[in-house]
């Protein structure tokens, strides 16, 4: 645990107490300060106080003796409105921040100097978690010490004191970036963006707006890499390349650049220097397939040269990554059907990119369904033998769907999953898919993507009969 010493002998509080919010309660008793905390949940209250905060309701704070308000970022911020916390806090002039913010002060007490350990943010609508992820693989293959956290994995504050051959390797979500005005990263990622979030953010201009503040937020002499591939991130890359700051590395897939790292027929390049070197054949890292992955793979590329800068040590790892967890994860196989768990594509993009890779997928998808649907998948429903919707979105899912790809409404995941592989069992496709793809957030049926994610793979352990029968 990192100990929030920058609030010793002030009071603090802290809304919500989620993992973020016990991580904060936790960091910022152990630096001395004074926490008090609330949340709806009883249950989480009690964790709170057992982590060394006071329950208090809200209503009862006395604005004038707090310090900061450390704020989940799964509550209200701006949009649809502030939560009214957020309001009081604004009108007593006491900053409002997240669990970031304290990593940040701690970490770099200085912002203009020079943190304890080198910190490593990445952010975007898609690919981020298994670019951090293989970001901290490549670094811990490399002989450094990781800390893998954030919006993925242990809170900040979770993470380890930094030591000699610390790195942070932080996810950091929209809503994270808009409470850590102070985080001063080395290296600055962006992956893609695209619409997502828009119920907090209010339009796509605000999404990518604070995105690119994460970007500028990074040193002077650090460096910043972004995907070009899309229209608001090719912008952003635009602008920070011509204002002086850290220097900007493009990254693009399927078209060659001057000047980046690029990756052309299935080979990564690194062009940053304007010779385009080839680093390796990705066919090498056969966890990472699709053009998606080979954006993270370049991505991680990018992000790591600084450290690392042996392109056949990064080569090796990258091809050595295990996989993340819910993307486009293989979790097992009946005779000739594979299994895939996706459950974090909770969006149309996400899955766009798990559609592109196989040719015969019987789709299990929906879910609580997200603004724009999947009208945007329709360039990929030849890949789809038939979908299993569940979910609030099954029915708007099924409109789309219909006279296009042959589907039915299973309702619920292991109704879905059985039709699904009994299905596909019983093809003629010699190598058919079960993709859990749900292009949907999970919360009407589940905890979480990670839960859904979870049940799916327990479920597919536990498949017998005609899948089984098919080995």
């Amino acid at each position: 645990m990192i100990p929030a010493r920058s609030f010793k002998g002030k009071t603090v509080a802290v809304f919500g107490l989620a993992r973020t919010g016990l991580g904060a309660v936790a960091s910022l008793a152990a630096g001395g300060a004074r926490v008090i905390a609330w949340d709806d949940s009883s249950a989480a209250r009690d964790l709170g106080g057992q982590a060394g905060a006071e329950p208090t309701p809200w209503r009862e704070w006395d604005w004038q003796q707090i310090a900061a308000l450390v704020l989940s970022p799964g509550v209200p911020l701006t949009h649809p409105k502030p939560h009214e916390v957020v309001v009081h806090a604004k009108q007593a002039g006491v900053p409002v921040i997240g669990d970031v913010e304290l990593f940040a002060r701690e970490i770099r007490p200085d912002p203009a100097g020079k943190g304890l350990a080198p910190v490593i943010a990445i952010t975007g609508t898609n690919g981020k978690s298994t670019t951090t992820a293989l970001i901290g693989h490549v670094l811990k293959t490399c002989g450094f010490d990781v800390q893998v956290g954030g919006n993925i994995g242990k809170s900040v504050l979770e993470l380890e004191q930094p030591g000699p051959k610390t790195v942070y390797v932080l996810e950091m979500s929209s809503f994270q970036i808009d409470l850590a005005p102070g985080l001063v990263p080395d290296i600055g990622v962006l992956s893609n963006l695209s619409p997502d979030h828009l119920d907090r953010h209010g339009t796509m201009e605000n999404y990518a707006a604070i995105k690119e503040r994460l970007m500028r937020q990074t040193a002077p002499q650090g460096q910043v890499v972004i995907g070009v591939d899309d229209d608001h991130s090719a912008a952003i890359f635009t602008r920070l390349s011509g204002a002086g700051g850290a220097a900007a590395v493009p990254v693009a897939v399927g078209k060659v650049l001057g000047r980046g790292v690029f990756v052309v027929d299935g080979a990564l390049y690194d062009a940053r220097n304007g010779r385009a070197a080839k680093v390796m054949e990705m066919a090498a890292a056969p966890r990472l397939p699709g053009a998606h992955n080979w954006q993270n793979a370049a991505l991680a590329f990018g992000a790591v040269m600084p450290l690392v800068e042996d392109r056949a040590a990064i080569a090796a790892a990258i091809a050595s990554f295990p996989g993340l967890a819910h993307r486009m994860e293989d979790v097992g196989a009946r005779g000739k059907v594979r299994f895939i768990n996706d459950s974090k594509a909770t969006n149309a993009d996400a899955t766009a990119r798990a559609l592109a890779v196989w040719p015969d997928i019987f789709w299990i998808a929906g879910g609580k369904p997200k603004e724009g649907g999947i009208e945007s998948l329709s360039a990929f429903f030849p890949h789809v033998r038939r979908a299993y919707l569940i979910g609030e979105a099954a029915g708007g899912f099924g409109r789309t769907l219909d006279g296009k790809v042959p589907y039915e409404v299973s309702a619920t995941l292991d109704v879905a999953l059985a039709r699904a592989a009994t299905d596909a069992a019983n093809s003629p496709a010699p190598a058919p898919v079960v993709l859990l793809s749900p292009a949907c957030a999970s919360y009407d049926q589940f905890k979480d993507f990670e839960h859904r994610g979870d049940v799916f793979r327990a479920l597919v352990a536990g498949l017998s009969g005609k899948t089984e029968a098919a080995q």
